[in-house]
């Protein structure tokens, strides 16, 4: 967890596994759509990020502290769908700290790590993939999950992310449709950087699984040969000629070199 996410790059994970999150339409309500979060969404989003950058570079006393705060807050989040949701008839109550929402929470951030350093960082090995599971699983246990409600291998892993994208427990809601795409894609940020972001929210769209993307209705983009290729292309240039010769002052985040 620590090599993989000392690098820069890897805040490109972050948009798609919020995405991927929100097309559950009872995680999105349980840890995104809730009032205190809707309220104050980058707040709650850069509280999350801190909490995550403790628990890969901080002690394990610092860790303990700030998950123990995490769990308790997700034990006071519950609520019921106010209207249907796919599978979920309206009136089905969720509740932040289900297990079943924990871990489809922490299934988009292994994988969308995965798939953003092996685009724009380096080959992740199916040794460094199990390692970096084994590691969220020790992440998974401080926000509350039992290691029988996590999978157990990288291949079980992957398994359940086949079954949920293949499955019906994931709708993308109308919320999740407008208020999401708006929190993720169109954070507030000055003028000049918005090219920035355009071009992040292209990488970030571009990246989703295929059916969410879909469910999203992200239609104006070029066709997926066309995606893929200008990805793919972008990606190869960063991670052999922009990667490797940045300083690590440029390269690796504050809280690594620190750590």
């Amino acid at each position: 967890m620590r090599r993989v996410y000392r690098e820069r790059a890897m805040a490109l994970a972050g948009p798609r596994a919020l995405l991927m999150q929100a097309a559950h339409p009872l995680a999105v309500s349980g840890l995104l759509a809730h009032t205190s979060a809707l309220d104050e969404p980058y707040d709650r989003l850069a509280r999350t990020a801190e909490v995550m950058s403790t628990i890969m570079f901080g002690t394990r006393a610092e860790a303990n502290r700030v998950t123990r705060s995490v769990r308790a807050m997700h034990g006071r989040v519950k609520g019921s769908l106010k209207r249907p949701a796919g599978r979920y008839p309206a009136g089905k109550p969720y509740r932040a700290s289900d297990p079943d929402l924990l871990l489809w929470v922490l299934y988009t951030l292994v994988d969308s790590a995965v798939v953003v350093y092996g685009k724009y960082v380096g080959t992740m090995s199916r040794a460094a993939q199990a390692e970096l599971w084994d590691d969220y699983r020790i992440a998974g246990g401080l926000f509350g999950l039992r290691a029988s409600d996590m999978p157990q291998t990288l291949s079980d892993f992957e398994r359940y992310g086949r079954e949920m994208l293949a499955g019906d427990e994931l709708h993308v809601t109308d919320w999740a449709r407008t208020r999401a795409r708006e929190i993720v894609l169109e954070p507030p940020v000055p003028a000049a950087l918005r090219p920035v972001v355009e071009a992040v929210n292209f990488i970030t769209i571009t990246l989703l699984p295929e059916r969410i993307r879909g469910e999203y209705e992200f239609r104006a983009l070029p066709p997926a040969w066309a995606r893929r290729t200008i990805v793919s292309g972008g990606a190869e240039y960063v991670k052999r000629a922009v990667i490797p010769f940045l300083p690590e002052r440029l390269r690796v985040v504050p809280a690594a070199r620190a750590a």
